[in-house]
């Protein structure tokens, strides 16, 4: 029997070739793009699970709300670990990463920067599955000046996977002993570690400061574990650790801290869902986004939906050529069963064939996907093992999802009435076909109006007034290796012809998360009173070499004395301090997290907001205070002499430290990284887009050829009549264009709802959906909708009349 269907399914798809060309290769893009959406989201989902313990793995956050402004970090205080482990019976183990920031490397007569440092506590062997190939990484990072490597930088740097007893030379004068050499950290883990130095040689580990957050701290939690009840126990530890501490700093008791409205909370995130769930301060790497896993979901199930659309839609689109073989087989003997089962088996074959495609397809194309999305997927035996079997599922699923209407239609035809060609398709298949045609254009133009004002804001993104001008600023980085001679590189490039300005410190304003400090407006302390702000060390240079501008007040300057006990704030702090012009005003900052030292400091100038953090964010409390910083040296160079003038900087750099690498970047470039996982998201989503289009179009391809092949006699007529090609072109396009226009009339205000409530309300700074953007993406599918009939249209326009007429 099988057989038997098989032949058939096989003999009437060939015999339709035009449509059944149209229907295996609208599946298979279809597929394809789902096949490449799939592996994106079973990536991004994937993160970290290489963990043996994940499901019991937890990162400490510490949510604060103190001195006017809200933060949740992904850090927690040095004594917290230690706290953990003596009062929560439920830890079976805990570890803390201090990030420090990169060293550089001795690798022969010459330095290397890199940036993959941390220090780590012994334990972190214990919570991860970081597998050692030599030596014991627990007994390694016991000793204070011990590090433990992974695999590739042993053999970048001793060409040996085998370096243990090696000695790594950092800054030129730091020397650590290699304890143990481990596999290299997975690519799907929200850290990406290459040096693991000993947590015991760092002295902040060792203090007792709850009111200071550096630390991301790991949990593993005993097998059978309620967190929830654990993290009922948080409340009553903070307000035993950090209560005294609060009381010392600030001369408040944590009553009165909760009165207030403040609060200071410790929070479990678990392991898996770092990635796409947390965005919270000093987070160890950029980490994905869930909306983007939920918006390319969506997308893939509704380019799928379309695919199926179009098989539906021609499927019973050409009832009518097949009612006359539904009859004869029905007088022959066939049940409905058997005529269900015959059309199923066609609507399977042609998706198996479309999987083939699609699978072949998603092969080709994952390198050039891979580039755009910033991944490294690939179909390899494990992605094999589960692909093939969830392909098969997808066969027989779709195939009969697609296919049920379809053959349920069919099979339906009565054999009396077939036979003697009075078979009409009737109200219902010609409603649902115009139905199905709305469905698809109203995703196609939902997604073409996602994809302009995403570009939209983009671009608004890239030509917003930051409050500072980024362009042509060349950042050296880690000047701070030069030591003594980093003053002596920045007078040397300062002289140079084509130099504007330059300025040495560690504080570019790019996206990055700096220390924060409480100040006051007096020694009262009061909390009322109280704003937490950023603290950034600058030298005289910084504001005129950033670009930026005094609202009130004025610049430091070397020439007094005094200001080193001065400062500057932005107008955020200002308005929080509840001075518009603070110039002259005086605070009191807290020097240290037990609230030992107090100091006043005198506000000379009010610098003009500027956007320091990415516009997803509002600007904070900023202040600036006239303190040596030699992270990196910022130049200002004027426009024509951008080439010339770095290969001179570069140049002054190998004269002052000729073993030490040059890295440098372009501010302008800084700032751009910062909002290229929506670039790479936007260009992915065009892609997408475009592939719903042309999956949609031939689907209305296919049903403007039959709808011509069913007027041919009356187009001959009219013809023959006089009509004229233009006439019939709009007559046969008229019916179709309606339809696009009910499908943009339908998506525009959903889309209006989902970009402008949704996705723009993740940026503090965005412009609104414009209503240009619902004029291009409707006069486009118009557009694309009028090419793809037209060509049909056109073909039966031109045809010779006697040829459809010769039988009347």
């Amino acid at each position: 029997m099988f057989k038997n269907y098989l032949k058939s399914a096989l003999r009437s798809l060939t015999k339709n070739k035009g449509f059944t060309a149209i229907n295996i290769l609208g599946l298979a893009l279809g597929l394809c793009v789902c096949m490449l959406i799939v592996f994106y989201v079973v990536d991004e989902l994937g993160y970290d699970s290489y963990n043996t313990n994940a499901n019991r793995i937890y990162r400490v956050n510490n949510d604060i709300k103190f001195g006017g402004s809200v933060n949740n970090y992904a850090v927690s205080p040095a004594p917290l670990a230690e706290a953990f482990r003596h009062d929560l019976p439920e830890v079976e183990d805990i570890a803390r990463f201090r990030d420090r920031g990169g060293y550089k490397v001795r690798k022969g007569d010459h330095n290397i920067q890199e940036a993959h440092f941390v220090f780590a506590d012994p334990s972190i062997f214990n919570v991860f599955t970081l597998p050692a190939l030599y030596g014991n990484p627990v007994k390694a990072l016991a000793e204070p000046k011990n590090a433990v490597i992974t695999e590739s930088m042993a053999v970048k740097y001793f060409a040996t996977a085998n370096a243990v007893g090696k000695t790594l030379t950092l800054n030129d004068t730091l020397l650590y002993k290699v304890g143990a050499v481990i596999k290299d950290v997975p690519r799907r883990s929200h850290f990406n570690y290459d040096f693991f130095l000993a947590m015991s040689g760092l002295d902040e580990s060792k203090n007792g400061a709850w009111l200071s957050n550096n630390f991301n701290t790991y949990v593993l939690v005993k097998q059978g574990t309620d967190v929830n009840r654990m993290a009922a126990k948080f409340p009553s530890m903070v307000r035993k650790y950090v209560g005294g501490q609060l009381q010392a700093a600030v001369h408040m008791d944590y009553d009165k801290f909760e009165a207030n409205g403040d609060y200071y909370h410790l929070q479990l995130m678990p392991l898996k869902k770092i990635h796409l769930y947390s965005s919270d301060i000093a987070e160890l790497s950029a980490n994905g986004n869930i909306q983007y896993v939920y918006i390319f979901s969506a997308v893939a199930i509704f380019i799928l939906l379309i695919a199926c659309v179009n098989f539906m839609n021609l499927s019973t689109a050409r009832s009518a050529n097949r009612a006359r073989e539904v009859g004869v087989r029905k007088v022959l003997g066939s049940s409905r069963k058997q005529l269900i089962s015959q059309f199923l088996s066609e609507s399977v074959i042609v998706t198996f064939f479309a999987t083939l495609i699609a699978l072949a397809g998603a092969w080709a194309l994952l390198p050039l996907f891979n580039q755009m999305a910033d991944k490294q997927l690939l179909i390899d035996t494990a992605t094999m093992l589960w692909l093939l079997p969830s392909l098969l599922v997808v066969v027989l699923v779709i195939g009969c999802l697609a296919g049920s209407y379809p053959a349920f239609f069919l099979s339906a035809f009565q054999p009396v009435q077939v036979l003697k060609g009075k078979l009409s398709s009737g109200f219902k298949g010609g409603f649902l076909r115009s139905f199905l045609v709305v469905f698809q254009f109203s995703i196609s133009v939902f997604l073409i109006i996602g994809t302009l004002v995403i570009y939209h804001q983009l671009k608004y993104i890239q030509s917003k007034d930051l409050g500072f001008n980024r362009d042509q600023v060349l950042v050296v980085h880690n000047t701070d290796i030069l030591g003594n001679n980093s003053k002596v590189f920045k007078q040397e490039v300062r002289t140079l012809p084509g130099v504007i300005s330059s300025t040495m410190t560690g504080f570019i304003p790019t996206n990055s998360w700096r220390n924060s400090t409480t100040f006051f407006k007096d020694a009262s302390l009061n909390m009322k009173e109280a704003v937490t702000s950023q603290v950034w060390d600058i030298d005289e240079d910084y504001i005129p070499t950033m670009g930026m501008k005094m609202a009130y007040g004025r610049n430091f300057s070397k020439d007094m004395k005094t200001d080193t006990a001065a400062v500057i704030v932005n107008e955020a702090a200002a308005r929080l301090l509840g001075w518009r012009d603070a110039s002259n005003k005086e605070i009191v900052g807290v020097q240290d997290n037990m609230g030992k030292v107090l100091k006043r400091y005198t506000i000379v100038g009010v610098v003009k907001d500027f956007n320091f953090n990415s516009l997803r964010e509002n600007i904070s409390p900023l202040l600036f205070k006239l303190n040596e910083n030699r992270g990196a040296l910022a130049v200002r160079i004027g426009a024509a002499d951008v080439g010339s003038v770095m290969k001179q900087i570069k140049s002054k750099w190998q004269s002052v430290s000729p073993n030490q690498e040059f890295s440098y970047s372009f501010m302008d470039e800084d700032f751009d990284r910062t909002y290229r996982t929506e670039q790479r998201m936007g260009g992915i989503f065009i892609a997408f887009t475009s592939m719903a289009i042309i999956i949609a179009c031939l689907g209305l391809f296919g049903l403007a050829a039959y709808a011509a092949e069913q007027r041919t006699k009356e187009i001959g007529i009219r013809k023959v009549l006089g009509a004229s090609t233009s006439i019939i072109v709009g007559m046969l396009s008229r019916d179709f264009i309606k339809l696009v226009i009910i499908s943009i009339l339908v998506a525009s205000p959903l889309a209006w709802l989902f970009m402008q409530q949704w996705f723009l309300q993740g940026f503090a700074y965005h412009d609104n959906v414009k209503w240009w953007v619902f004029a291009v993406a409707g006069g486009g599918a118009i557009l694309i909708a009028f090419v793809t009939i037209s060509f049909q249209s056109v073909k039966a326009a031109i045809a010779n009349p006697v040829k459809s007429l010769k039988t009347e």
